[in-house]
Order: structure tokens, then sequence, then C-alpha cells
């Protein structure tokens, strides 16, 4: 039985995911711990998200994108979550 297709958003939310996986690779082991702890529980606490709720899921992407970004910069040489 084939696994169901994944929606255009879904591909995204997982792309989007993986991005930071691969970005964390090039931090330090602290470093790597912090965004993953984050983006992990960013990820849990939209988990229930109904799945047609387009507006919110597009924007949690483009937040999502922009952080990645913005933690990418080279000049960026460490990460402090305040919540």
């Amino acid at each position: 039985m084939a696994a169901p297709r994944m929606t255009g958003l879904q591909r995204q939310v997982i792309h989007l995911y993986r991005r930071i996986l691969r970005h964390t690779r090039t931090r330090s082991s602290d470093e790597r711990d912090t965004i993953m702890t984050h983006a992990r529980k960013e990820f849990e606490r939209y988990r229930n998200v109904d799945k047609k709720n387009y507006q919110l899921i597009e924007h949690l992407l483009r937040k999502g994108d922009k952080q990645l970004s913005l933690i990418s910069q080279s000049d960026v040489s460490g990460i402090r979550i305040v919540h």
C-alpha cells in the first residue's frame, strides 16, 4: 500500500526542517543543541495546526525561513532563545 501523497505545504515544512538540520552541522555542539531544541519545540508547538489553515502555515514557514536565514549569516556567532 502506497503512502498518501503529501501536499505542497507539507513538503515545504519538511524541507524547512531538513534545512535546519543541515545548518546545525556547521555549528558547535552547544549551538547545535540550542538550535535543534528550539526547532523541535516550535515544530511540536504547531503540530496540530489544521492542514487547511493555509494562512497560518504559510506565515509559520516564512517566519522559520527568516529565522534560519538570520542564524545562517556569517557574522552570527551564537544564539540565545528568550521566552
